[in-house]
């Protein structure tokens, strides 16, 4: 797979929540290790299972997050547009993607693979620590929300 080293927009990466907190000198060091990668309509970015190892967001287009539901094919849980980030999890905790991403429209796509990263905050304390407290809010939020679904299926179903 060719990944083309790129001039990113930084503007873009701050988009995303997990470099929300960092300052332009930080943000042009991530940008380092940033890949360009295009896709065409119906390609997949990557598919359920597969391990996760690289994190992306989106400069240009759409990609659709889906699931595949035996029996009854596709169901689309999102679209995300310019400047969403995806696949951000499974580069901490190195689980398998969770969904389908497929490109919605064609669409270009700003990539940072896993090492990249890891050495990326080995060696830039502050950017990891930002970095890093980003992510948990980010976990705390999702487990908010899973918490309060939780709770409003439990308070149902007891009746």
């Amino acid at each position: 797979m060719h990944h083309s080293f790129v001039r990113v927009n930084l503007n873009l990466l701050k988009q995303a929540a997990i470099f929300q907190d960092l300052d332009e000198g930080e943000l042009a060091r991530v940008s380092e290790v940033c890949r360009e990668q295009k896709f065409a309509v119906g390609q997949h970015v990557f598919k359920e299972g597969e391990p996760g190892n690289r994190l992306f967001i989106i400069s240009a287009g759409e990609v659709r997050i889906s699931r595949t539901i035996p029996g009854s094919g596709e169901e689309a849980l999102a679209v995300l547009k310019p400047g969403a980030c995806f696949g951000e999890m499974a580069i901490f905790d190195r689980s398998e993607r969770s969904t389908d991403a497929i490109a919605n429209t064609s669409c270009t796509l700003i990539t940072i693979a896993r090492s990249d990263f890891e050495l990326l905050l080995d060696f830039n304390r502050d950017i990891a620590y930002k970095v890093l407290w980003s992510v948990v809010r980010l976990l705390s939020a999702r487990l908010r929300v899973t918490n309060d679904n939780l709770r409003s299926f439990l308070a149902m179903s007891m009746f």
